[in-house]
Protein backbone atom coordinates (compact mmCIF):
# COMPACT_ATOMS: atom_id res chain seq x y z
CA UNK A 1 0.00 0.00 0.00
CA UNK A 2 1.43 3.38 -1.03
CA UNK A 3 1.51 6.31 1.36
CA UNK A 4 -1.15 8.12 -0.68
CA UNK A 5 -3.54 5.15 -0.73
CA UNK A 6 -6.35 5.18 1.85
CA UNK A 7 -6.09 2.41 4.46
CA UNK A 8 -8.19 -0.66 3.75
CA UNK A 9 -9.30 -3.76 5.61
CA UNK A 10 -7.58 -4.39 8.93
CA UNK A 11 -5.55 -1.19 8.53
CA UNK A 12 -8.63 1.04 8.65
CA UNK A 13 -9.47 3.06 11.74
CA UNK A 14 -6.63 1.86 13.91
CA UNK A 15 -7.10 2.19 17.65
CA UNK A 16 -5.19 5.15 19.04
CA UNK A 17 -2.12 3.91 20.91
CA UNK A 18 0.30 6.45 19.42
CA UNK A 19 1.97 3.75 17.30
CA UNK A 20 0.05 2.62 14.21
CA UNK A 21 2.23 -0.43 13.59
CA UNK A 22 1.67 -1.61 17.15
CA UNK A 23 -2.07 -0.94 16.76
CA UNK A 24 -2.21 -3.19 13.70
CA UNK A 25 -0.05 -5.81 15.42
CA UNK A 26 -2.32 -5.87 18.48
CA UNK A 27 -5.48 -5.97 16.36
CA UNK A 28 -4.16 -9.04 14.52
CA UNK A 29 -3.13 -10.69 17.77
CA UNK A 30 -6.69 -10.65 19.02
CA UNK A 31 -8.51 -11.42 15.76
CA UNK A 32 -6.24 -14.42 15.23
CA UNK A 33 -7.70 -15.81 18.45
CA UNK A 34 -10.77 -16.46 16.29
CA UNK A 35 -8.71 -18.69 13.99
CA UNK A 36 -8.21 -16.26 11.09
CA UNK A 37 -5.18 -16.61 8.83
CA UNK A 38 -3.09 -13.81 7.35
CA UNK A 39 -4.61 -14.68 3.96
CA UNK A 40 -8.12 -14.02 5.30
CA UNK A 41 -7.04 -10.83 7.05
CA UNK A 42 -5.62 -9.36 3.83
CA UNK A 43 -9.01 -9.57 2.06
CA UNK A 44 -11.48 -6.67 1.65
CA UNK A 45 -13.64 -6.60 4.78
CA UNK A 46 -17.43 -6.49 4.48
CA UNK A 47 -19.25 -5.66 7.70
CA UNK A 48 -22.66 -7.29 8.15
CA UNK A 49 -25.09 -5.93 10.72
CA UNK A 50 -26.75 -8.50 12.95
CA UNK A 51 -30.19 -7.20 13.93
CA UNK A 52 -31.51 -10.52 15.21
CA UNK A 53 -33.28 -10.48 18.57
CA UNK A 54 -35.72 -12.72 20.41
CA UNK A 55 -37.80 -9.55 20.75
CA UNK A 56 -37.91 -9.06 16.97
CA UNK A 57 -39.87 -11.81 15.19
CA UNK A 58 -39.86 -9.73 12.01
CA UNK A 59 -36.11 -10.39 11.90
CA UNK A 60 -36.42 -14.10 12.68
CA UNK A 61 -34.70 -15.03 9.41
CA UNK A 62 -31.68 -12.78 9.98
CA UNK A 63 -29.33 -15.65 10.99
CA UNK A 64 -29.91 -17.48 7.69
CA UNK A 65 -29.61 -14.23 5.72
CA UNK A 66 -26.29 -13.56 7.43
CA UNK A 67 -25.05 -17.00 6.41
CA UNK A 68 -26.14 -16.48 2.80
CA UNK A 69 -24.58 -13.00 2.70
CA UNK A 70 -21.34 -14.37 4.17
CA UNK A 71 -21.34 -17.03 1.47
CA UNK A 72 -21.65 -14.35 -1.19
CA UNK A 73 -18.84 -12.31 0.36
CA UNK A 74 -16.49 -15.29 0.46
CA UNK A 75 -17.38 -16.41 -3.07
CA UNK A 76 -16.27 -12.96 -4.21
CA UNK A 77 -13.01 -13.08 -2.26
CA UNK A 78 -13.93 -10.90 0.69
CA UNK A 79 -13.87 -11.38 4.43
CA UNK A 80 -17.30 -11.08 6.10
CA UNK A 81 -17.37 -9.68 9.64
CA UNK A 82 -20.71 -9.75 11.46
CA UNK A 83 -21.39 -7.22 14.21
CA UNK A 84 -24.48 -6.49 16.34
CA UNK A 85 -26.43 -3.28 16.48
CA UNK A 86 -29.60 -2.17 18.19
CA UNK A 87 -32.70 -3.74 16.68
CA UNK A 88 -36.27 -2.45 16.98
CA UNK A 89 -39.64 -4.17 16.65
CA UNK A 90 -42.77 -2.02 16.47
CA UNK A 91 -44.76 -4.13 18.96
CA UNK A 92 -41.90 -4.61 21.44
CA UNK A 93 -40.69 -1.05 21.94
CA UNK A 94 -41.80 1.18 24.80
CA UNK A 95 -43.07 3.82 24.50
CA UNK A 96 -42.86 3.46 20.71
CA UNK A 97 -40.31 2.28 18.16
CA UNK A 98 -40.06 5.79 16.69
CA UNK A 99 -38.60 6.95 20.00
CA UNK A 100 -35.66 4.58 19.38
CA UNK A 101 -35.11 5.06 15.63
CA UNK A 102 -32.55 7.82 16.06
CA UNK A 103 -30.75 5.85 18.76
CA UNK A 104 -30.42 2.91 16.37
CA UNK A 105 -29.17 5.28 13.67
CA UNK A 106 -26.52 6.67 16.02
CA UNK A 107 -25.45 3.21 17.15
CA UNK A 108 -25.20 1.88 13.59
CA UNK A 109 -23.30 4.94 12.34
CA UNK A 110 -20.75 4.79 15.13
CA UNK A 111 -20.20 1.04 14.76
CA UNK A 112 -19.63 1.46 11.00
CA UNK A 113 -17.08 4.19 11.66
CA UNK A 114 -15.43 2.55 14.68
CA UNK A 115 -14.71 -0.89 13.18
CA UNK A 116 -12.54 -1.73 10.16
CA UNK A 117 -14.68 -2.47 7.11
CA UNK A 118 -14.50 -1.49 3.46
CA UNK A 119 -18.24 -1.81 2.86
CA UNK A 120 -21.24 -2.76 4.94
CA UNK A 121 -24.38 -4.85 4.46
CA UNK A 122 -27.31 -3.49 6.45
CA UNK A 123 -29.88 -6.19 7.26
CA UNK A 124 -33.16 -4.78 8.51
CA UNK A 125 -36.88 -4.75 8.03
CA UNK A 126 -39.29 -3.89 10.82
CA UNK A 127 -40.61 -0.38 10.36
CA UNK A 128 -37.90 1.85 11.87
CA UNK A 129 -34.83 -0.30 11.26
CA UNK A 130 -34.40 0.37 7.54
CA UNK A 131 -34.64 4.17 7.87
CA UNK A 132 -32.31 4.09 10.89
CA UNK A 133 -29.76 2.08 8.93
CA UNK A 134 -29.94 4.31 5.86
CA UNK A 135 -29.65 7.44 8.01
CA UNK A 136 -26.55 5.92 9.60
CA UNK A 137 -25.05 4.87 6.27
CA UNK A 138 -25.50 8.32 4.76
CA UNK A 139 -23.77 9.96 7.71
CA UNK A 140 -20.92 7.42 7.73
CA UNK A 141 -20.73 7.51 3.89
CA UNK A 142 -19.04 4.13 3.59
CA UNK A 143 -20.11 1.96 0.61
CA UNK A 144 -23.31 0.38 1.93
CA UNK A 145 -25.94 -1.99 0.60
CA UNK A 146 -29.26 -2.80 2.26
CA UNK A 147 -30.70 -6.30 2.54
CA UNK A 148 -34.36 -6.22 3.69
CA UNK A 149 -35.51 -9.26 5.65
CA UNK A 150 -38.64 -9.62 3.48
CA UNK A 151 -42.36 -9.92 4.26
CA UNK A 152 -44.20 -12.81 5.89
CA UNK A 153 -46.33 -15.19 3.89
CA UNK A 154 -50.11 -14.81 4.21
CA UNK A 155 -52.34 -16.40 6.83
CA UNK A 156 -55.77 -18.00 6.49
CA UNK A 157 -58.94 -18.16 8.57
CA UNK A 158 -62.27 -19.69 7.54
CA UNK A 159 -61.28 -19.58 3.89
CA UNK A 160 -60.20 -15.93 4.05
CA UNK A 161 -56.66 -14.72 3.35
CA UNK A 162 -55.30 -12.69 6.27
CA UNK A 163 -52.36 -10.34 6.69
CA UNK A 164 -50.73 -8.60 9.61
CA UNK A 165 -51.50 -6.04 10.52
CA UNK A 166 -54.28 -4.58 8.37
CA UNK A 167 -56.45 -7.58 9.18
CA UNK A 168 -55.30 -7.42 12.82
CA UNK A 169 -56.99 -4.04 13.02
CA UNK A 170 -60.05 -5.08 11.03
CA UNK A 171 -60.62 -8.24 13.07
CA UNK A 172 -60.00 -6.42 16.35
CA UNK A 173 -62.51 -3.79 15.25
CA UNK A 174 -65.00 -6.61 14.68
CA UNK A 175 -64.26 -7.93 18.15
CA UNK A 176 -64.81 -4.47 19.69
CA UNK A 177 -68.11 -4.22 17.83
CA UNK A 178 -69.21 -7.60 19.19
CA UNK A 179 -69.12 -9.41 15.84
CA UNK A 180 -66.20 -11.72 16.79
CA UNK A 181 -66.30 -13.42 20.17
CA UNK A 182 -63.40 -14.00 22.54
CA UNK A 183 -62.75 -17.60 21.52
CA UNK A 184 -62.57 -16.78 17.82
CA UNK A 185 -60.35 -13.73 18.25
CA UNK A 186 -57.83 -15.99 20.04
CA UNK A 187 -57.85 -18.37 17.07
CA UNK A 188 -57.38 -15.44 14.69
CA UNK A 189 -54.51 -14.23 16.88
CA UNK A 190 -52.54 -17.38 15.96
CA UNK A 191 -53.21 -17.08 12.22
CA UNK A 192 -52.48 -13.46 11.38
CA UNK A 193 -48.68 -13.84 11.38
CA UNK A 194 -47.88 -17.37 10.15
CA UNK A 195 -44.15 -16.89 9.58
CA UNK A 196 -41.21 -14.69 10.43
CA UNK A 197 -40.74 -11.55 8.34
CA UNK A 198 -42.28 -8.12 8.21
CA UNK A 199 -45.98 -7.37 7.72
CA UNK A 200 -47.16 -8.81 4.40
CA UNK A 201 -49.32 -5.81 3.53
CA UNK A 202 -48.11 -2.42 2.31
CA UNK A 203 -47.39 -1.26 5.84
CA UNK A 204 -44.39 0.76 6.93
CA UNK A 205 -41.89 -2.11 6.65
CA UNK A 206 -42.90 -2.96 3.07
CA UNK A 207 -43.09 0.73 2.23
CA UNK A 208 -39.55 1.32 3.46
CA UNK A 209 -38.26 -1.75 1.61
CA UNK A 210 -39.74 -0.30 -1.58
CA UNK A 211 -38.35 3.17 -0.85
CA UNK A 212 -34.95 1.59 -0.20
CA UNK A 213 -35.04 -0.05 -3.62
CA UNK A 214 -36.32 3.14 -5.27
CA UNK A 215 -33.42 5.09 -3.74
CA UNK A 216 -31.01 2.57 -5.27
CA UNK A 217 -29.88 1.40 -1.81
CA UNK A 218 -30.67 -2.30 -2.41
CA UNK A 219 -30.51 -4.73 -5.30
CA UNK A 220 -33.40 -4.81 -7.80
CA UNK A 221 -36.36 -6.94 -6.68
CA UNK A 222 -35.16 -6.95 -3.08
CA UNK A 223 -38.25 -5.32 -1.56
CA UNK A 224 -40.92 -8.01 -1.99
CA UNK A 225 -39.50 -11.56 -1.99
CA UNK A 226 -41.00 -13.29 1.09
CA UNK A 227 -38.81 -13.80 4.13
CA UNK A 228 -39.15 -17.58 4.00
CA UNK A 229 -38.56 -18.07 0.26
CA UNK A 230 -35.32 -19.30 -1.27
CA UNK A 231 -35.34 -16.15 -3.40
CA UNK A 232 -34.65 -14.09 -0.26
CA UNK A 233 -31.55 -16.16 0.54
CA UNK A 234 -30.35 -15.88 -3.06
CA UNK A 235 -30.74 -12.10 -2.74
CA UNK A 236 -28.62 -12.26 0.40
CA UNK A 237 -25.86 -14.14 -1.43
CA UNK A 238 -25.99 -11.68 -4.34
CA UNK A 239 -25.86 -8.79 -1.85
CA UNK A 240 -22.71 -10.28 -0.30
CA UNK A 241 -21.01 -10.61 -3.67
CA UNK A 242 -21.93 -7.06 -4.64
CA UNK A 243 -20.69 -5.74 -1.29
CA UNK A 244 -17.21 -7.08 -2.10
CA UNK A 245 -17.23 -5.33 -5.46
CA UNK A 246 -18.24 -2.11 -3.71
CA UNK A 247 -15.50 -2.59 -1.11
CA UNK A 248 -12.91 -3.06 -3.86
CA UNK A 249 -14.03 -0.16 -6.06
CA UNK A 250 -14.90 2.19 -3.19
CA UNK A 251 -18.44 2.84 -4.30
CA UNK A 252 -21.05 3.82 -4.92
CA UNK A 253 -21.24 5.58 -1.59
CA UNK A 254 -24.55 6.69 -0.06
CA UNK A 255 -23.69 10.29 -0.95
CA UNK A 256 -23.89 9.29 -4.63
CA UNK A 257 -27.20 7.48 -4.16
CA UNK A 258 -29.28 9.90 -2.10
CA UNK A 259 -29.79 12.86 -4.39
CA UNK A 260 -32.61 15.16 -5.49
CA UNK A 261 -33.25 12.69 -8.32
CA UNK A 262 -33.50 9.60 -6.11
CA UNK A 263 -35.63 11.43 -3.55
CA UNK A 264 -38.06 12.31 -6.36
CA UNK A 265 -38.12 8.67 -7.45
CA UNK A 266 -38.82 7.59 -3.88
CA UNK A 267 -41.69 10.08 -3.57
CA UNK A 268 -43.22 8.81 -6.81
CA UNK A 269 -42.95 5.22 -5.61
CA UNK A 270 -44.40 6.12 -2.20
CA UNK A 271 -47.48 7.52 -3.93
CA UNK A 272 -47.79 4.65 -6.41
CA UNK A 273 -47.53 1.78 -3.92
CA UNK A 274 -50.16 3.19 -1.56
CA UNK A 275 -47.37 3.44 0.97
CA UNK A 276 -47.41 4.14 4.68
CA UNK A 277 -47.65 7.72 5.91
CA UNK A 278 -44.64 6.85 8.06
CA UNK A 279 -42.68 6.68 4.83
CA UNK A 280 -42.99 10.46 4.54
CA UNK A 281 -41.38 11.06 7.94
CA UNK A 282 -38.63 8.51 7.31
CA UNK A 283 -37.88 9.76 3.81
CA UNK A 284 -37.57 13.29 5.20
CA UNK A 285 -35.05 12.02 7.78
CA UNK A 286 -33.07 10.09 5.15
CA UNK A 287 -32.97 13.13 2.87
CA UNK A 288 -32.02 15.34 5.79
CA UNK A 289 -28.89 13.28 6.49
CA UNK A 290 -27.79 14.06 2.92
CA UNK A 291 -28.47 17.78 3.38
CA UNK A 292 -31.63 17.55 1.28
CA UNK A 293 -35.30 18.18 2.02
CA UNK A 294 -38.56 16.44 1.23
CA UNK A 295 -40.81 19.21 -0.04
CA UNK A 296 -44.30 18.28 1.17
CA UNK A 297 -45.93 20.45 -1.48
CA UNK A 298 -43.92 18.65 -4.16
CA UNK A 299 -44.98 15.31 -2.68
CA UNK A 300 -48.59 16.43 -2.86
CA UNK A 301 -48.19 17.67 -6.44
CA UNK A 302 -46.66 14.35 -7.49
CA UNK A 303 -49.62 12.61 -5.90
CA UNK A 304 -51.94 14.33 -8.35
CA UNK A 305 -50.00 12.84 -11.26
CA UNK A 306 -48.96 9.46 -9.83
CA UNK A 307 -51.86 7.01 -9.36
CA UNK A 308 -51.94 4.15 -6.87
CA UNK A 309 -51.00 1.03 -8.85
CA UNK A 310 -50.17 -1.49 -6.10
CA UNK A 311 -53.37 -3.42 -5.42
CA UNK A 312 -52.29 -4.31 -1.90
CA UNK A 313 -53.90 -3.91 1.50
CA UNK A 314 -54.72 -1.54 3.12
CA UNK A 315 -55.51 0.38 -0.09
CA UNK A 316 -56.28 -2.68 -2.24
CA UNK A 317 -56.83 -6.41 -1.73
CA UNK A 318 -53.58 -8.38 -2.27
CA UNK A 319 -50.39 -8.99 -0.26
CA UNK A 320 -46.64 -8.59 -0.71
CA UNK A 321 -46.02 -12.13 -1.96
CA UNK A 322 -48.51 -11.42 -4.77
CA UNK A 323 -46.63 -8.20 -5.52
CA UNK A 324 -43.40 -10.21 -5.71
CA UNK A 325 -44.90 -12.78 -8.08
CA UNK A 326 -46.30 -9.96 -10.24
CA UNK A 327 -42.83 -8.59 -10.95
CA UNK A 328 -42.24 -6.49 -7.84
CA UNK A 329 -41.12 -2.89 -7.72
CA UNK A 330 -39.34 -2.80 -11.13
CA UNK A 331 -42.60 -3.83 -12.80
CA UNK A 332 -44.57 -1.15 -10.94
CA UNK A 333 -41.95 1.51 -11.75
CA UNK A 334 -42.25 0.61 -15.41
CA UNK A 335 -45.82 1.93 -15.35
CA UNK A 336 -44.63 5.36 -14.14
CA UNK A 337 -41.24 5.40 -15.89
CA UNK A 338 -42.02 8.74 -17.58
CA UNK A 339 -42.20 10.38 -14.13
CA UNK A 340 -38.96 8.89 -12.79
CA UNK A 341 -35.33 9.95 -13.15
CA UNK A 342 -34.12 6.86 -14.96
CA UNK A 343 -30.38 7.55 -14.82
CA UNK A 344 -30.36 7.60 -10.99
CA UNK A 345 -27.64 5.11 -9.88
CA UNK A 346 -28.13 2.02 -7.72
CA UNK A 347 -25.87 -0.12 -5.55
CA UNK A 348 -25.98 -2.74 -8.31
CA UNK A 349 -23.74 -0.50 -10.40
CA UNK A 350 -26.62 0.07 -12.80
CA UNK A 351 -29.46 2.60 -12.96
CA UNK A 352 -33.14 2.65 -12.04
CA UNK A 353 -33.82 2.60 -15.77
CA UNK A 354 -31.85 -0.63 -16.09
CA UNK A 355 -33.95 -2.21 -13.33
CA UNK A 356 -37.12 -1.23 -15.16
CA UNK A 357 -35.86 -2.66 -18.46
CA UNK A 358 -35.26 -6.01 -16.75
CA UNK A 359 -38.72 -6.09 -15.11
CA UNK A 360 -40.65 -9.32 -15.50
CA UNK A 361 -43.96 -9.27 -17.38
CA UNK A 362 -46.49 -11.57 -15.69
CA UNK A 363 -49.66 -12.23 -17.68
CA UNK A 364 -52.94 -12.04 -15.81
CA UNK A 365 -51.53 -10.68 -12.54
CA UNK A 366 -53.73 -8.26 -10.58
CA UNK A 367 -51.34 -7.03 -7.88
CA UNK A 368 -49.91 -4.26 -10.08
CA UNK A 369 -52.51 -2.25 -11.95
CA UNK A 370 -51.81 -0.71 -15.35
CA UNK A 371 -51.41 3.05 -15.57
CA UNK A 372 -54.59 3.38 -17.65
CA UNK A 373 -56.69 1.46 -15.09
CA UNK A 374 -55.21 2.36 -11.68
CA UNK A 375 -56.44 1.29 -8.28
CA UNK A 376 -56.80 4.98 -7.38
CA UNK A 377 -56.59 7.89 -9.80
CA UNK A 378 -54.41 9.92 -7.43
CA UNK A 379 -51.50 8.91 -5.23
CA UNK A 380 -51.73 7.55 -1.72
CA UNK A 381 -51.02 10.76 0.18
CA UNK A 382 -52.38 14.27 0.30
CA UNK A 383 -50.79 17.12 2.24
CA UNK A 384 -53.19 19.40 4.09
CA UNK A 385 -52.60 22.94 5.27
CA UNK A 386 -54.65 25.51 7.14
CA UNK A 387 -54.87 27.21 10.50
CA UNK A 388 -54.70 23.79 12.20
CA UNK A 389 -51.56 22.70 10.34
CA UNK A 390 -49.33 25.62 9.32
CA UNK A 391 -46.41 23.22 8.65
CA UNK A 392 -48.66 20.61 7.11
CA UNK A 393 -50.53 17.42 7.94
CA UNK A 394 -50.98 14.27 5.89
CA UNK A 395 -53.85 11.96 5.06
CA UNK A 396 -53.65 8.60 3.35
CA UNK A 397 -56.44 9.29 0.91
CA UNK A 398 -56.09 5.90 -0.78
CA UNK A 399 -57.25 4.17 2.43
CA UNK A 400 -59.88 6.76 3.45
CA UNK A 401 -63.66 6.80 3.07
CA UNK A 402 -64.69 8.75 -0.02
CA UNK A 403 -67.76 10.24 1.64
CA UNK A 404 -65.65 11.76 4.42
CA UNK A 405 -63.05 13.46 2.22
CA UNK A 406 -65.04 16.69 2.47
CA UNK A 407 -66.48 16.90 5.94
CA UNK A 408 -67.27 19.41 8.66
CA UNK A 409 -67.90 18.16 12.16
CA UNK A 410 -67.81 18.92 15.83
CA UNK A 411 -64.52 18.33 17.68
CA UNK A 412 -64.36 15.71 20.41
CA UNK A 413 -61.00 16.34 22.06
CA UNK A 414 -58.68 13.99 23.95
CA UNK A 415 -55.77 15.71 25.69
CA UNK A 416 -53.44 12.72 25.79
CA UNK A 417 -53.16 9.00 25.12
CA UNK A 418 -54.18 8.29 28.71
CA UNK A 419 -57.19 10.58 28.40
CA UNK A 420 -58.26 8.81 25.22
CA UNK A 421 -57.83 5.36 26.75
CA UNK A 422 -59.90 6.40 29.79
CA UNK A 423 -62.82 7.97 27.90
CA UNK A 424 -63.08 6.60 24.34
CA UNK A 425 -65.42 3.76 25.35
CA UNK A 426 -67.30 5.61 28.08
CA UNK A 427 -71.01 5.13 27.36
CA UNK A 428 -71.58 8.72 28.49
CA UNK A 429 -69.03 10.19 26.02
CA UNK A 430 -70.77 12.90 23.99
CA UNK A 431 -69.87 11.68 20.51
CA UNK A 432 -71.70 11.12 17.23
CA UNK A 433 -70.66 9.50 13.96
CA UNK A 434 -70.24 12.84 12.18
CA UNK A 435 -67.95 14.29 14.86
CA UNK A 436 -64.17 14.70 14.45
CA UNK A 437 -62.08 12.85 17.03
CA UNK A 438 -59.03 14.92 18.02
CA UNK A 439 -55.99 13.56 19.88
CA UNK A 440 -53.24 15.92 20.96
CA UNK A 441 -49.97 15.73 22.89
CA UNK A 442 -49.05 12.64 20.88
CA UNK A 443 -46.32 14.16 18.72
CA UNK A 444 -42.50 13.88 18.80
CA UNK A 445 -42.04 15.74 22.09
CA UNK A 446 -45.51 15.38 23.53
CA UNK A 447 -45.90 11.61 23.72
CA UNK A 448 -42.82 11.32 23.52
CA UNK A 449 -41.77 9.67 20.29
CA UNK A 450 -44.82 10.28 18.08
CA UNK A 451 -46.44 6.84 18.58
CA UNK A 452 -48.76 5.10 16.15
CA UNK A 453 -51.77 6.34 18.11
CA UNK A 454 -53.34 8.26 15.24
CA UNK A 455 -55.57 5.30 14.47
CA UNK A 456 -58.03 6.34 17.16
CA UNK A 457 -60.49 3.52 17.78
CA UNK A 458 -64.13 4.07 16.92
CA UNK A 459 -65.91 4.55 20.27
CA UNK A 460 -67.52 1.24 21.23
CA UNK A 461 -71.03 2.62 21.34
CA UNK A 462 -70.65 3.84 17.74
CA UNK A 463 -68.90 0.65 16.57
CA UNK A 464 -71.83 -1.36 17.88
CA UNK A 465 -74.15 0.85 15.87
CA UNK A 466 -72.25 -0.17 12.73
CA UNK A 467 -69.98 2.88 12.38
CA UNK A 468 -66.83 1.76 10.51
CA UNK A 469 -65.05 5.08 9.98
CA UNK A 470 -65.10 8.68 11.09
CA UNK A 471 -62.72 11.62 10.71
CA UNK A 472 -59.86 11.42 13.21
CA UNK A 473 -56.89 13.73 13.59
CA UNK A 474 -53.76 14.03 15.72
CA UNK A 475 -50.10 15.02 15.87
CA UNK A 476 -49.29 11.30 16.12
CA UNK A 477 -48.41 8.73 13.46
CA UNK A 478 -50.43 5.76 12.22
CA UNK A 479 -49.34 2.28 11.26
CA UNK A 480 -48.95 1.83 7.53
CA UNK A 481 -51.20 -1.20 7.89
CA UNK A 482 -54.09 0.94 9.15
CA UNK A 483 -56.93 2.48 7.18
CA UNK A 484 -59.61 5.15 7.58
CA UNK A 485 -60.13 8.89 7.21
CA UNK A 486 -57.30 9.85 9.51
CA UNK A 487 -55.30 13.09 9.54
CA UNK A 488 -51.78 12.68 10.89
CA UNK A 489 -48.48 14.45 11.61
CA UNK A 490 -50.21 17.76 12.37
CA UNK A 491 -47.32 20.20 12.63
CA UNK A 492 -46.24 21.93 14.70
CA UNK A 493 -47.39 19.54 17.42
CA UNK A 494 -49.55 20.65 20.31
CA UNK A 495 -46.81 20.10 22.91
CA UNK A 496 -44.81 22.99 21.46
CA UNK A 497 -47.86 25.27 21.19
CA UNK A 498 -49.12 24.17 17.77
CA UNK A 499 -52.71 25.06 16.86
CA UNK A 500 -53.98 21.60 17.82
CA UNK A 501 -53.51 22.76 21.42
CA UNK A 502 -56.19 25.42 20.85
CA UNK A 503 -59.04 23.12 19.85
CA UNK A 504 -61.91 22.79 22.31
CA UNK A 505 -64.80 20.37 22.52
CA UNK A 506 -67.62 21.51 20.25
CA UNK A 507 -65.46 23.57 17.88
CA UNK A 508 -66.21 22.96 14.21
CA UNK A 509 -63.43 21.49 12.05
CA UNK A 510 -63.56 21.53 8.25
CA UNK A 511 -61.67 18.95 6.19
CA UNK A 512 -61.48 19.32 2.41
CA UNK A 513 -59.04 16.81 0.93
CA UNK A 514 -59.61 17.84 -2.73
CA UNK A 515 -58.81 21.44 -1.74
CA UNK A 516 -56.01 20.23 0.61
CA UNK A 517 -57.31 22.30 3.55
CA UNK A 518 -57.76 21.65 7.26
CA UNK A 519 -59.38 24.49 9.18
CA UNK A 520 -60.56 25.16 12.71
CA UNK A 521 -63.68 27.29 12.26
CA UNK A 522 -62.92 29.67 15.09
CA UNK A 523 -62.06 33.32 14.49
CA UNK A 524 -58.47 34.50 14.76
CA UNK A 525 -59.08 36.75 17.77
CA UNK A 526 -60.47 33.87 19.82
CA UNK A 527 -57.56 31.65 18.81
CA UNK A 528 -55.09 34.35 19.85
CA UNK A 529 -56.82 34.58 23.22
CA UNK A 530 -56.58 30.81 23.68
CA UNK A 531 -52.93 30.78 22.65
CA UNK A 532 -52.09 33.43 25.25
CA UNK A 533 -53.70 31.27 27.94
CA UNK A 534 -51.76 28.09 27.10
CA UNK A 535 -49.64 26.69 29.93
CA UNK A 536 -45.85 26.64 29.40
CA UNK A 537 -44.41 23.56 27.65
CA UNK A 538 -43.62 20.56 29.83
CA UNK A 539 -40.06 20.60 31.18
CA UNK A 540 -37.37 18.45 29.65
CA UNK A 541 -36.80 15.03 31.26
CA UNK A 542 -34.04 15.08 33.85
CA UNK A 543 -31.55 12.72 32.23
CA UNK A 544 -30.53 10.18 29.64
CA UNK A 545 -31.78 9.46 26.17
CA UNK A 546 -35.23 10.82 26.99
CA UNK A 547 -33.67 14.24 27.65
CA UNK A 548 -31.59 14.09 24.48
CA UNK A 549 -34.70 13.16 22.48
CA UNK A 550 -36.89 15.88 23.97
CA UNK A 551 -34.29 18.62 23.63
CA UNK A 552 -33.19 17.93 20.04
CA UNK A 553 -35.94 16.13 18.09
CA UNK A 554 -37.27 17.95 15.04
CA UNK A 555 -40.91 18.14 13.98
CA UNK A 556 -42.62 15.67 11.64
CA UNK A 557 -42.16 17.78 8.52
CA UNK A 558 -38.38 17.53 9.03
CA UNK A 559 -38.35 13.81 9.72
CA UNK A 560 -38.12 13.79 13.54
CA UNK A 561 -34.33 13.41 13.40
CA UNK A 562 -32.13 15.06 16.02
CA UNK A 563 -31.17 18.58 15.04
CA UNK A 564 -27.44 18.04 15.69
CA UNK A 565 -27.31 15.06 13.31
CA UNK A 566 -28.61 16.95 10.29
CA UNK A 567 -26.07 18.82 8.13
CA UNK A 568 -26.92 22.23 6.64
CA UNK A 569 -29.26 22.02 3.67
CA UNK A 570 -27.57 22.01 0.28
Amino acid sequence: MSKDEAPRGMRKGLTSYGDDEFSLFLRKVFIKAMGYTDDALERPIVGITNTYSDFNPCHGNVPELIEAAKRGVMLAGGLPMVFPTITIHESFAYPTSMFLRNLMAMDTEEMIKAQPMDSVILIGGCDKTLPAQMMAAISADLPAIVLPVGPMVVGHHKGEVLGACTDCRRMWGGHRAGDIDGDEIEIVNERLAPSVGTCMVMGTASTMACITEALGFSLPNSSAAPATHAARRRLAEATGKRAVEMATSGGPRPSALVTEASIRNAMCVLQAIGGSTNGIVHLAAIAGRAGLQVDLQKLDALGRDVPVLANLKPSGKHYMEHFHHAGGLPRLMKEIADLLVLDAPTVAGTTIGDSIKAAEEVPGQDAIKPRNAPLKAQGAHAVLRGNLAPLGAVIKQSAATKELMQHTGRAVVFDSLDDMAARIDDPDLDVKADDVLVLRNAGPKGAPGMPEAGYLPIPKKLARQGVKDMVRMSDARMSGTAFGTIILHVAPESAVGGPLALVRNGDRIALDVPARTLELLVDAAELAKRAAALPPPAPSPARGYAKLFHDTVLQADQGCDFDFLVPPAK
